[in-house]
């Protein structure tokens, strides 16, 4: 009974983890900075780079909760998107879970939807266990793919 116990709260956790990716995602959708903010720990790391490089673009990395929100919404408040994760792997140690995920990511001019930019993206994610949930440490995110116009990206 003990191990059946310890499977359910490792199951359980490994759903709370993949659902911060989803609170993450649709904060972003849904322009909704509460629920993106809810998806971060007060010192977060949200580093682009890597797929920003390989989209011909440079983006900084971000640090701490307020910054990331308020550089995601002020970026992205002209297009339209929809993010969608897929394949996700959850490794948990105490207190801290480690994930990666592939993220499909369209973005549409919200004037002008017949031009779009789509990514695919391997999201590194590094989380802890917060006061009610899971929330996101640090987030590493790398392209696998793209296609599209991306001076939808550039050309706010």
């Amino acid at each position: 009974m003990e191990n059946q116990t310890i499977n359910l709260q490792e199951t359980a956790d490994k759903i709370a983890v993949i659902e911060t990716l989803y609170r993450f995602a649709a904060g972003i959708d849904l322009r909704d900075n509460d629920l993106l903010a809810s998806a971060f720990a007060a010192d977060a790391i949200s580093d682009f780079r890597p797929a920003g490089k390989k989209a011909g673009f440079e983006y900084p990395v971000l640090e701490g909760r307020e910054n990331i929100v308020a550089a995601l919404s002020g970026s992205l408040a002209k297009i339209d998107t929809t993010h969608s994760v897929s394949n996700p792997r959850v490794t948990i140690s105490g207190d801290k879970a480690k994930m990666d995920a592939l993220v499909e990511a369209q973005h549409l001019p919200s004037n002008d939807h017949s031009r779009f930019y789509l990514m695919k993206n391997r999201y590194d994610v590094e989380l802890i266990r917060g006061n009610n949930d899971w929330v996101i440490q640090k987030v590493t995110i790398d392209n696998v793919w793209l296609t599209g116009d991306p001076s939808v990206l550039t050309d706010i």
